[in-house]
């Protein structure tokens, strides 16, 4: 197993990134460990992992997977025209490392568009990547995405800020 360096999880997250901007979702699940979670806190980076306050978003894979599901079919009428979507980022800087343990935790600043037909959806934040280095390559224990204005009206968000 090769050395996971600064620039390998850098990589990382932005590959990650351009599998979303290319639709390439089931690519992108499988960056997801078994036991990983998207989770969007309600009260962005306010808000304590405690499971006692709502989110925007939380789901594990199983979930992850039937929404992919659901984008991917031609039926969903929210993808009638489809959805497209750019990540910008920041450089990620290396929160936590444990290397005998093989787990990093990132911060990355971002913006994130999302557009369908004439209408377009922007928002801003910082996400929270904690990666775990398996034997088949890094893999996304966890991806917090905290908004900067978790609190506004915001209008369905169809794909993965």
């Amino acid at each position: 197993m090769a050395e996971t360096t600064e620039h390998s999880l850098f990589e990382f997250i932005a590959y990650e990134a351009q599998l979303l901007d290319a639709l390439r979702l089931d690519e992108w699940l499988a960056l997801f460990a078994d036991e990983g979670r998207y989770w969007v806190p309600l009260r962005g980076a306010l808000q304590a992992d405690d499971g006692t306050h709502n989110a925007l978003a939380d789901e594990d894979r199983l979930l992850l997977a039937l929404r992919i599901a659901r984008l991917k079919n031609p039926r969903a009428h929210s993808q009638h025209p489809p959805s497209r979507c750019q990540h910008v980022l920041q450089q990620s800087t290396v929160v936590h490392a444990d290397a005998a343990a093989r787990r990093y935790e990132l911060r990355t600043p971002f913006i994130y568009v999302e557009a369908r037909a004439d209408q377009q959806l922007m928002l801003s934040g910082c996400y929270l990547h904690r990666l775990v280095d398996t034997t088949g390559g890094l893999r996304i224990a966890l991806k917090r995405v905290d908004l900067l204005n978790p609190g506004a009206a915001l209008p369905a968000v169809q794909l993965f800020p």
